[in-house]
């Protein structure tokens, strides 16, 4: 008995005890509810504030916010904004079908559009909208619908199929047709009603703003190219509706909005994270009315290496050239435009970048611009890889310096002869070989690569790995890689996949793989620096904005890129060089117009084309190139002139000299410019 009751007051004790903490605890925590109750109330009340209005306040941002400019090397403004007046409608938060109507009704006759536009759907959709309570339903189909024996979507097909003509004759078109505006997409996205307002419109709207439920104006950013078409496709372009479908994906990952303005092309496209703007951001008023809590801020300035004023130049010769051409010269059938690039070899900068291509519509010739071409269309180089070619002889020991081979026909088993252009040249050397372009010295030269035996009219199997050796060499040069460029697009051109004797000394005098104009470039380029190959590249630097027109302080400079040096001994890389400056005295002679000490190779190839885009090629052509850089020591410039199809075969073997003239007139230009 007594250990019982020992235990019960233990027990009670216990109960006590955790009666007492937790009234303890309860104290407690009402002291600490009231210190914060006092720190937010009144120490620190203000702070908190701030912090729930961040955390509530619903701010949204601006759609336009105007681009970064872009300026060429010279600092001539290329690319501006221009202000547009626009017109817009977003639903209030309190939607009310009356003010909405009364707007449509006040604002018609004070802003012009299309009205025509309208459509049959357009005017039955407002008819419903304007006479909600109709007698086109009957008692019966009421019944059912409350019943859910039929739906909302097929009583509004019913009641369509009802509305007379004569009903619809009554229906205001400017109504019907400003309706179907502000319901057009997602219910409460922002449309656009009318962009490029006149300044009364615009005028109206802002002086009626409480009275138009929901309409409102802005001024929307747009581009504006101050030269024109000139380097017009390469500068890119904007999209101004938004976002576009097959860049979705891309600019919403990175936080863009739909409706965002954004580059969609080429350097626009390239460049949109420095060229984009920091939006304005404004707060959302419980009146649905906008406060401005951060301004927008233009986006950077990018600077090209370009030189408009060059490029102008350049594109003005090819037209007068091409068209000269077809009026003038034989055989010009199927040729339809020249290429141009000019780029400083030591930085990889590109000074002008031009294509034209003709085209005939109504018995008219019409030019076009096919700049893009450089970088995405593949050209048959002819003998001016033959730089590449004979580099990969030295490499592997197939020839040395001064080599003499006598230049003849080769034959292999089943093939065709493969000959010079010019018969009866003797013996040559390495350097002669390039000055008169012998087909002959590359093709033994190759077969000596290739370690095989050679015998005239017999078998010769040459390997893919001679192929390879070769390739290997091409690409240190850029040919038949990308070059990096910075646009969005680029092809590698056309590589060859069989690898036939036959097609390996076609490779070597460049009449198998293809290649980019933007390719050769950086191949000659690679040349004029003694082997060095540069990044090709259009951006210079990039600037800060500035609140004025002035260019802000630079924010990035983009320094010259060494890609490679190419693999071969210095020696060998000079007697390279030499053999181009020796090609200037004899089949170059005048390419380089008034140039001082040029450098360079011609190329003539045999090329192909199918004129009724049928996929068979059914003409034989005839392209011209020529490729330089000047002066021989610490160039200034490097030079492609390329001309594909200058001549039809099919009509006789006069080769049209287009390609000489362009040349010559925009190596006379570059004469001017570096004065």
């Amino acid at each position: 008995m007594v250990i019982i009751m020992k235990k019960n007051n233990n027990i009670r004790k216990l109960q006590n005890t955790r009666i007492l903490f937790l009234f303890l605890s309860l104290i407690f925590f009402f002291i600490l509810l009231i210190c914060k109750v006092i720190d937010i109330e009144i120490l620190n009340n203000e702070y908190y504030k701030k912090t729930l209005d961040e955390l509530t306040i619903k701010t949204v941002t601006s759609n336009s916010t105007p681009r970064g400019r872009i300026f060429d090397r010279n600092y001539n403004l290329l690319v501006d904004n221009v202000g547009v007046r626009t017109i817009y409608f977003k639903r209030e938060k309190n939607y009310d079908s009356d003010k909405l109507i009364n707007a449509i009704k006040l604002i018609k006759n004070h802003i012009e559009l299309n009205y025509d536009l309208v459509n049959i759907d357009n005017l039955k959709d407002y008819y419903m909208f304007i006479n909600k309570d109709n007698n086109l339903v009957t008692k019966e189909e009421k019944r059912k619908l409350k019943e859910r024996k039929i739906t909302n979507k097929e009583i509004n097909e019913l009641i369509r199929s009802r509305i007379t003509n004569e009903e619809l004759d009554k229906i205001d078109k400017k109504e019907a047709y400003l309706f179907y505006l502000v319901n057009n997409g997602y219910y409460y996205e922002e449309k656009l009603i009318k962009r490029d307002a006149t300044l009364e419109e615009y005028a109206f709207v802002a002086s009626n703003i409480s009275s138009l439920y929901g309409f409102n104006i802005k001024i929307e950013w747009e581009r504006k190219y101050l030269y024109g078409d000139t380097f017009r496709n390469i500068l890119g372009s904007i999209s101004i509706n938004g976002v576009p479908r097959e860049l979705k994906e891309e600019y919403t990952s990175k936080g863009y909005k739909l409706n965002d303005i954004v580059g969609v092309s080429n350097l626009e496209y390239e460049y949109e994270d420095y060229l984009k703007g920091d939006k304005a951001i404004y707060k959302l008023n419980d009146d649905n009315s906008y406060t401005l809590v951060k301004e927008g801020k233009r986006g950077k300035d990018i600077v090209l290496t370009i030189d408009i004023n060059l490029q102008k130049e350049i594109e003005n010769i090819i037209i007068e050239e091409m068209l000269q051409a077809k009026e003038n010269d034989l055989n010009t059938s199927l040729y339809d435009g020249s290429k141009v690039i000019i780029t400083d070899p030591s930085t990889g900068e590109i000074l002008a970048f031009a294509s034209k291509k003709m085209i005939y519509r109504n018995s008219n010739i019409e030019v076009y611009d096919n700049t893009e071409s450089l970088v995405t269309e593949a050209v048959t180089p002819g003998s001016i890889v033959k730089g590449a070619s004979i580099s990969t002889g030295y490499k592997y020991n197939a020839i040395d310096i001064g080599e003499t081979m006598l230049d003849e026909c080769i034959k292999i088993k089943n093939k065709p002869a493969k000959c010079s252009w010019k018969k009866g040249i003797g013996y040559i050397n390495d350097i002669e070989a390039l000055m008169i372009s012998s087909n002959s010295y590359q093709f033994k030269t190759a077969i000596k690569v290739s370690n095989e035996p050679y015998q005239y009219n017999k078998e010769l199997n040459i390997s893919k790995d001679t192929f390879d050796k070769y390739r290997s060499m091409f690409n240190e040069y850029g040919l038949g890689v990308k070059t990096g460029i910075d646009l969005p697009i680029e092809s590698t051109g056309n590589i060859g996949d069989k690898y036939d004797s036959d097609m390996l000394l076609d490779f070597v005098i460049g009449q198998y793989d293809t290649y980019t104009p933007l390719q050769i470039s950086s191949y000659i380029s690679t040349i004029a620096t003694s082997g060095n190959r540069y990044k090709l590249h259009f951006l210079k630097e990039v600037r800060n904005s500035s609140d004025n027109d002035s260019l802000g302080d630079i924010y990035y400079d983009n320094n010259p890129i060494l890609l490679n040096k190419v693999s071969l001994e210095d020696k060998y890389m000079e007697r390279l060089r030499l053999g181009f400056s020796k090609v200037m005295l004899s089949l170059g002679y005048g390419y380089m117009g008034k140039i001082e000490d040029p450098s360079g190779k011609t190329g003539t190839s045999n090329s192909f084309k199918d004129t009724d885009n049928d996929g068979i090629i059914d003409h034989e052509t005839i392209s011209k190139a020529f490729i330089g850089y000047a002066p021989k020591e610490n160039p200034k410039f490097s030079l492609v002139v390329l001309s594909p199809h200058v001549s039809d075969l099919t009509y006789g073997d006069y080769i049209s000299n287009v390609n000489f003239r362009i040349s010559e007139r925009v190596s006379n230009k570059m004469f001017d410019f570096l004065q």
